[in-house]
């Protein structure tokens, strides 16, 4: 059987992103989003999940390009004074990894976000994280301790075939190759670990290699190679002018994924195949 869950990542950055959520959600084939429990339009993302109940939310884990959720204070610290993270995932990765003192600063933050999540009283289905930070060696440690704590059964293990996305999409190579790598090790790092603690995760993560460009086009050759098993795509939409994801990802094709994800062609294409949509919870959709 093939089986997809699409899902949009940051949910709760803002307005413009919310709105192509909750549209992709009812006029399209989403299944899931994640929520960034930091993001400017939080509680707007909170009152639209709430209007949307089928629409399963997972934790969008947010230490890099965002702000905190908990308090910290002291030196060196995880965030500014303003509580902001920093806007570089490589500088923020190394420091994560290097400065011993984080490791309990990153320990409150995590679980602050997840328990921030849990206040809303919406069902936290999964765990993914912005730039992929929840697959951080430091981050996934602290993870492997919270999610048996806080009932967190599915996680998102970001690794996608290299090959495959170059027969769709040649662009980028290099930067392809070397992510493909890097969260290849990753990947094989974390999967022990998930399958002795019962944590699920689906074959593979298509957006890893193409992010911001997951365009009609991408998506209908994506879905016409499809195998079989379960497996994630995940999408950036936007609705513009939205001066947050315009300032924060200026070149992602925010508003062409939202068209991707309504696409009339696409849903045509998902019927001929089989392809079976559904959420983390195994909830199949089956009308948009």
């Amino acid at each position: 059987m093939k089986e997809l869950i699409i899902n949009a990542d940051d949910f709760g950055l803002s307005s413009g992103v919310n709105r192509a959520v909750v549209k992709s959600w009812r006029e399209g084939i989403l299944t899931s989003a994640s929520l960034m429990v930091g993001g400017d339009a939080f509680h707007e993302a909170v009152h639209l999940a709430k209007e949307n109940p089928g629409l399963q939310l997972g934790l969008h884990l947010t230490l890099v390009q965002g702000k905190a959720v908990g308090e910290h204070t002291g030196f060196p610290r995880i965030c500014d004074r303003d509580g902001n993270f920093s806007n570089d995932p490589v500088h923020a990765g190394m420091r994560y990894f290097f400065i011993g003192s984080f490791r309990r600063q990153l320990h409150a933050e995590i679980e602050a976000q997840i328990l921030r999540f849990r206040q809303t009283g919406i069902p936290l289905s999964h765990i993914d994280g912005h730039l992929n930070i929840h697959m951080h060696p430091v981050v996934f440690d602290i993870l492997r301790e919270l999610m048996p704590k806080h009932g967190i059964t599915t996680f998102r293990l970001s690794r996608e075939d290299l090959r495959e996305n170059l027969v769709i999409d040649r662009s980028h190579t290099l930067a392809k190759m070397v992510d493909a790598f890097i969260f290849d090790r990753l990947s094989a790092r974390c999967r022990p670990a998930l399958d002795r603690l019962g944590i699920g995760y689906v074959t593979e993560v298509k957006g890893l290699l193409s992010s911001g460009r997951m365009t009609e086009e991408y998506l209908l050759k994506a879905i016409d190679t499809l195998g079989e098993g379960a497996r994630e795509i995940y999408f950036h939409p936007g609705c513009l002018p939205c001066a947050e994801i315009t300032k924060r990802m200026p070149d992602y094709r925010h508003e062409e994924e939202l068209s991707a994800l309504t696409s009339p062609r696409v849903r045509e294409l998902l019927r001929q195949k089989g392809v079976r949509l559904r959420n983390y919870r195994g909830e199949e959709k089956r009308s948009a």
